[in-house]
């Protein structure tokens, strides 16, 4: 495949990069937009929650480790209010203008931190999420997985609330991002964060230009 071939594949596609703690996602949206840009594909980078001034305070609020008392079911809302800010201010815009979208976590992040908490269930975020994003799902959702213990090394910071959470449960966020890809070979990658960024990077391209 040609590089222009490549760089029109990838235009306007609204692209999510997921995965747990630690596994590198920060690191690899930015050199993915660079491998973008330097293709002349026109790229929104965004992070979910965040990117507009509502859901930065919405993610200061849900990240702070004081909020301790928050419920599972007001942390999902909390999710959805943020991305819906998101979609309607950014997301939505930038494709109709023809842009690629790169998305740091998604529904995809919802569906793997906050399904099984207080009862809640898949097919209800799915439903939840539906109308907090007028219904445009992303064109491909990659997840970059690594074992949990090592994800979590690479933690090197102070840990927020989500992250002070207990190592079993991180083992259950990892999985229910595989059942995920699993279930929707069509919108889902599974890509290995393991190794190094720029073997993760090079592996992370391929599926991407191979996917479309």
């Amino acid at each position: 495949m040609t590089l222009p071939d490549t760089a029109h594949k990838l235009r306007g596609r609204f692209i999510v990069l997921d995965g747990p703690e630690g596994c590198g996602k920060s690191t690899q949206s930015r050199l993915l937009l660079e491998r973008l840009e330097s293709l002349n594909v026109s790229t929104l980078p965004v992070r979910d929650p965040g990117t507009t001034r509502i859901g930065e305070k919405v993610r200061a609020l849900l990240l702070d480790p004081a909020n301790l008392e928050m419920g599972m079911r007001s942390e999902m809302l909390l999710y959805m209010a943020a991305r819906a800010q998101m979609m309607a201010e950014v997301i939505l815009p930038a494709l109709d203008l023809g842009k690629t979208v790169l998305c740091d976590r998604f529904v995809s992040s919802t569906l793997a931190y906050q399904v099984g908490g207080d009862g809640i269930t898949a097919e209800q975020i799915r439903q939840i999420a539906d109308v907090a994003i007028k219904g445009r799902w992303p064109d491909l959702t990659v997840i970059l997985d690594m074992p949990t213990d090592r994800s979590f090394a690479r933690v090197r910071r102070e840990k927020d609330r989500i992250e002070q959470r207990p190592p079993e449960y991180h083992a259950k966020v990892r999985e229910n991002y595989l059942a995920q890809a699993k279930a929707d070979p069509i919108r889902y990658r599974v890509v290995s964060a393991e190794g190094t960024i720029e073997e993760v990077r090079e592996r992370l391209w391929r599926t991407l230009t191979g996917a479309f």
